[in-house]
């Protein structure tokens, strides 16, 4: 098994990405996509283990990690769906299961649906995104303080400046991945600087003030029941971003049929604080996308 480098362009704009694979790959692709702030190295205790058996691609979303960073983009989910839905077509070429954290599970499902019988699964791992539910517009003065006092705060280029300098110093990498890590076991200096190399690049402000306005994008009730192939819902349910267990109630209430659930006692990126567990659960669910008998491509 060897990783390489996979160059490829989106919309004209170089993409990261990686490719691992055995000499006879089983079952369908593997496509990994990373969450806010990441890059393809958040998957470091993945791709090892699982490009023993199938054959694994890793990308950066635009905007973060190795790709670029341009600006007068839209960024979103609609780029990184239609980014995603490319590379499966133009690098990939065969059945894909999308397995994504986060900002990158919203992602993932959404190019699932895009995808339609090229997608061969989905895996969330904590995944981003608002339901139907959750779109209506706040109310009371909940709503008049963010729309006046918050909402002018947020959008001072001074302020957006001062914390982003803030954000991207090692000290506040560390302490932020420490709230999020209930092992804390690999946060270590690898990791610190796998987030802090990108926010050096030329454009990385750019992309961390469009943060403020990206688009809700379409709610994860209408894109489940749009998806047409299995679903898996990893938890780390002691997330402290979210909660986890409010959140997995409502996975629960609008997942498809075809639809698996592992529940981990772990935090927001549990591919990286229990890879073990995340790996073993993954290639069992993959086993089940395999059927028996059936010839895989070499």
């Amino acid at each position: 098994m060897t990783t390489c480098v996979n160059a490829w362009q989106f919309l004209g704009h170089p993409v990261h990405a990686l490719t691992a694979a055995p000499a006879a790959p089983e079952g369908p692709a593997v496509l990994l996509v990373h969450g806010f702030g990441a890059s393809t190295d958040h998957w470091r205790h993945n791709i090892p283990v699982l490009a023993q058996t199938h054959e694994v691609h890793a990308i950066d979303l635009l905007g973060f990690g190795r790709s670029a960073k341009p600006a007068g983009l839209t960024y979103g989910g609609a780029l990184w769906r239609d980014q995603l839905s490319a590379y499966v077509r133009e690098r990939i070429g065969r059945p894909t299961v999308l397995v994504g954290n986060s900002l990158g599970g919203f992602a993932s499902l959404a190019a699932g649906v895009a995808l339609g019988e090229q997608a061969a699964g989905v895996a969330l791992l904590n995944a981003a995104g608002p339901f139907s539910d959750e779109q209506a517009a706040p109310k009371g003065w909940g709503a008049i303080t963010r729309a006046t006092i918050g909402g002018a705060l947020l959008k001072s280029p001074l302020l957006q400046r001062l914390l982003f300098e803030n954000l991207r110093r090692p000290a506040t990498v560390r302490r932020t991945l420490n709230q999020v890590y209930i092992d804390r076991t690999n946060v270590d200096d690898e990791l610190v600087q796998s987030i802090l190399r990108p926010s050096r690049d030329p454009g990385a402000f750019g992309v961390f003030r469009t943060v403020f306005d990206i688009p809700r994008g379409q709610p994860l009730d209408e894109l489940f029941a749009e998806l047409g192939c299995p679903l898996l819902l990893l938890w780390g349910i002691r997330d402290p971003w979210i909660n986890a267990a409010g959140r997995r109630a409502a996975f629960q209430r609008h997942a498809p049929a075809q639809t698996t659930e592992v529940v981990l006692e772990a935090g927001h990126c549990p591919h990286d604080e229990v890879p073990d567990q995340v790996n073993r659960a993954m290639l069992e669910w993959l086993a089940e996308l395999t059927p028996t008998g059936v010839a895989q491509p070499a």
